[in-house]
Formats: C-alpha cells, structure tokens, sequence
C-alpha cells in the first residue's frame, strides 16, 4: 500500500473505550468477566436441552438455537475488542473485517427470526394447545430452523458483497469496537447510498416482519389469557411468556435503535453504547432471563445433578 492518500485501504484501526492504561486494563477484565459467563451460559444452555430428553420440544429447541446464536455473536465481536484493550496493534485487515461483520450480521438476523418463531410457538400453545403437537410439528420446528439459519445467512451475504464495491481511501480509524457497516460507511470514498438504501429495505423488512409475527402472536395471547376463567391457569401462561417477551422487547427495541432510525443520527457516540448493549449485554442476560424462572430447565439441572450423583455413589 502506497502512502498517497488516494490509496485503497486493505486494513483499518478499530477504536478503543479510552485510551488510559489502567482503564482499559479495567475494561479488559470487566469485558473479559462478561464473555466467559456469556459463553458458559449460553453454551452450557444448548448442552443441557441436547442431553435433556424432557427439553427435546420446538420451544427449547428454539431456545437452544438462540443461545447459540448469542454465544456466535459474541465470539464475533469480542475476542478482537479485548485483544485490542492489551495490543498496541489495534489493526484488522479488510477481510478480517468482512468476515466479523459477515458473522455478526449472521447471528443477529438469526435472533430476529428465532424470537419471531418462538412467539408463534407460545402462541400454538397457549391459543390451540389440542393442537399443538399437530401445529408445531418436530418436523415443522426443524425447517423453521433451518430456514433461520439460511435467511441469516444470505441476509449476511448481500450486505458483505455491497461492501466491497465501496472503496477506502482516506481515514483507517473506523470508529468502532467491531467491524460494523455504519462506521465503514462514514470512511468509504464511494458514496454508500445503495448500500444504506439495501440495508433499510431489508433490515426493516426483516423487523416488520418479524414484529408483526410476535405482536399479533401476542395479542392472540393476551386475548386468549383474559378470557381464562382459572387464575392460576392465567399466572402459568403469562409466566411462560414473560421471559420471550422481555427479551423481545429488548433486543429488537436496540436494533431498531440503530439500524432502523434515520441516517442523519448515525453517530460515533449516540450508536457505540447501544451496540455495547445488543453486542455484549444482552447475549450475556438471554440465558438468565430463560433459566433462572424456568422451572423445566431448573428441574433438568437437577436431574443432570442428580444422576451424576448417583452414578459417582456407584
């Protein structure tokens, strides 16, 4: 790469939290702390509902897929920021670059739909349960997986590939923790309007869609809740939903928040805390939100424990 500044950039500097040393080795512990329960929690979730028969239902399977997503989200994005709080090399090449943003777009197109099929499945339960096992077929739960996982994917796909008809030419400092297509936007030469106008169409398609699967599932819910004449079958089905809606709410309230809302508020300091937030906070709390009220996942805890207690007796 020549020094003219009309160069194409092949490599970028990603920024860091502060630049003090005893902050960022702060950061670097208190970063390292979240990844390491984010990864045992979510990780340790997908384990429990595989070797768990009594989890092998479309809801957990569901659950599991999006655990793993959480725990793929987080390894895309956060072993970078943390080496970056010890190097002095914050460089990543533009490849390097490509392929974190690939992986990160991935698993959060993912969730999106995740979240969407596990509204429509709370809503098979709650609204037909005589017709649940018909309605939410293992069969049906698999494609609609399998279908996540390809949308997500391809979703993925298109925005890497309109990435590199954009060329970087000026500034290496991409003004973020990760590779994301804000930043990359800011510093492009080219001027990125398809690529914002693509990613308006179908990052919002993808939010209306899955917004209007989850909000109308959820009034089904709440009409076919009220109209229970048994309290205590009331408190069962709002509890079962609590925890899906709460995580909901808060992931798609932080999406929207960044890629959704007009261009003109795309900035360094209003859009890094909200990606700290659906990049770090909210895989890392996903697993409690599901587990900790969950008395089918507590009591499979328990019967893993319990066997292996046994077994170590014999």
């Amino acid at each position: 790469m020549t020094e003219d500044n009309h160069s194409i950039t092949t490599e970028f500097i990603l920024s860091v939290f502060t630049d003090e040393p005893e902050l960022k080795n702060l950061l670097f512990v208190v970063f390292f702390a979240i990844y390491l329960i984010t990864m045992v929690g979510n990780l340790g979730l997908v384990v429990l509902i595989y070797i768990d028969r009594h989890l092998h239902t479309p809801m957990y399977i569901f659950l599991g897929n999006l655990a793993l997503m959480d725990s793929f989200c987080s390894c895309a994005v956060t072993p970078k920021m943390l080496e970056n709080f010890i190097s002095k090399d914050r460089t990543i090449s533009l490849y390097e670059c490509m392929a974190q943003f690939y992986f990160f777009c991935f698993a959060e197109t993912v969730d999106c739909f995740l979240l969407a099929a596990m509204a429509y499945d709370r809503y098979v339960a709650i609204c037909s349960p005589l017709q649940y096992h018909t309605k939410m077929s293992m069969k049906l739960c698999v494609q609609i997986t399998t279908g996540t996982y390809i949308a997500g994917s391809m979703h993925a796909m298109i925005h890497v590939g309109l990435l590199f008809r954009l060329t970087f030419c000026g500034s290496h400092e991409i003004g973020h923790f990760y590779c994301d297509v804000f930043p990359l936007y800011r510093i492009s030469c080219v001027d990125p309007f398809i690529n914002e106008l693509v990613l308006h169409i179908l990052a919002g398609s993808i939010q209306i869609i899955t917004n209007i699967i989850v909000l109308i599932s959820y009034l089904y819910i709440l009409f076919t809740i009220f109209k229970m004449k048994s309290k205590q079958g009331r408190g069962k089905a709002l509890q079962t939903c609590a925890s899906h809606f709460f995580s909901v709410s808060i992931f798609y309230g932080s999406i929207i928040f960044v890629y959704v809302q007009p261009s003109s508020v795309k900035e360094e300091d209003k859009d890094i805390p909200v990606a700290v937030f659906y990049a770090q906070v909210i895989p890392l709390i996903n697993p409690f939100i599901y587990s900790l009220r969950n008395k089918e996942v507590i009591n499979a805890v328990k019967r893993i424990v319990k066997n292996k207690s046994q077994n170590t007796v014999k």
